[in-house]
């Protein structure tokens, strides 16, 4: 597939991304690469293949799932710069 300077300017368009008239033709180049790239990529056999998200096996550290007394309610609202009857204060936004 490749891409002319009319598709560029139309998926500048369409990423309300404004691109100077002469500036087009190079734009049309970066997108070209990047479709060739993407065409090596789909070129490439990944059958049996595990996905992975990272690439050195790791294993998340764990809690245990306790429930725990929450308490906290003065500690909590005495970082709010305004607090009424027990909850934040905020200001009113919808008339």
């Amino acid at each position: 597939m490749s891409i002319d300077k009319d598709t560029a300017a139309r998926v500048a368009h369409l990423a309300r991304i404004r691109v100077d008239e002469e500036r087009l033709p190079a734009l049309a180049e970066e997108f070209n690469a990047i479709l060739g790239f993407i065409e090596q990529l789909n070129e490439v056999d990944v059958d049996g293949v595990e996905p992975m998200t990272s690439v050195t096996p790791m294993r998340l550290k764990r809690r245990e799932d306790v429930v725990t007394d929450g308490d906290r309610q003065a500690e909590v609202l005495k970082n709010a710069p305004d607090a009424r009857e027990g909850f934040f204060a905020v200001p009113k936004v919808v008339e």
